[in-house]
């Protein structure tokens, strides 16, 4: 509250450009620490049908899948070395091996690591060569990524204009709130009818951002 008063004050802005900057400014923390664990899921998954392939030569050179896991996570570096490491000292504290990669799968958020995990467990039950079903799934992920990037690329400007088109009137109004505040002052200050109407623009705003999200957000 007290921020909000100083920032007010400081800008000469009224309650309603206030709290609108206000929850403009909450919602960047958010977004950002959104952004860098996508990043840092979008890098592991990268990462993965490398670390398959190392995996895989371990097996095939005679290492346990423990060994295995525990010598791969000392080859690889970035997101992967870590939540490997981490995964290895849940497996010396005495936890499954698979369900401490499966844990890593859910922090991460990776359907791909969840296939490999489901792949090690049916192994483990009814037998087969590991060394070759991770080669395949090495490769079936690597195929994925790579379809991954050439949707990105298709939709990369259908997200950017949603992004423009969303902040675009929020922006513009804050704007014309600062440089000619009686301009919009009697929307502001209208509780009856300039409310109402500011409230189911933002509503409008969210669903449009939503739908045009939803459009470009395709599922593989």
């Amino acid at each position: 509250g007290v921020a909000l008063v100083s920032l007010m004050a400081i800008f000469g802005l009224g309650l309603i450009p206030g709290l609108i900057v206000a929850v403009i400014a909450a919602m960047i923390p958010m977004a950002a620490v959104s952004f860098i664990a996508g990043q840092r899921a979008r890098k592991f998954v990268a990462q993965l049908p490398d670390m398959l392939h190392l995996l895989s030569g371990s097996l095939r050179a005679g290492y346990s899948l423990v060994q295995g896991v525990d010598a791969v996570s000392k080859e690889v570096d970035g997101p992967m070395a870590r939540e490997l490491r981490r995964v290895m000292t849940e497996a010396r504290l005495g936890r499954e091996l698979e369900d401490a990669l499966e844990a890593s799968a859910e922090r991460i958020g990776s359907k791909d690591f969840e296939w490999v995990i489901m792949a090690v467990r049916i192994q483990r039950e009814v037998g087969g060569n590991l060394a070759e079903i991770l080669e395949a799934i090495a490769h079936t992920i690597r195929e994925r990524i790579k379809l991954k990037g050439e949707v990105r690329v298709l939709t990369s400007q259908g997200r950017i204009t949603g992004w423009v088109i969303s902040m675009m009137p929020i922006l513009l109004t804050l704007l014309l709130m600062v440089i000619s505040p009686n301009y919009m002052g009697g929307m502001v200050e209208n509780r009856m009818c300039g409310w109402p109407m500011l409230g189911c623009g933002l509503g409008l705003i969210g669903t449009g951002a939503a739908v045009i999200q939803k459009i470009v957000n395709i599922d593989y």
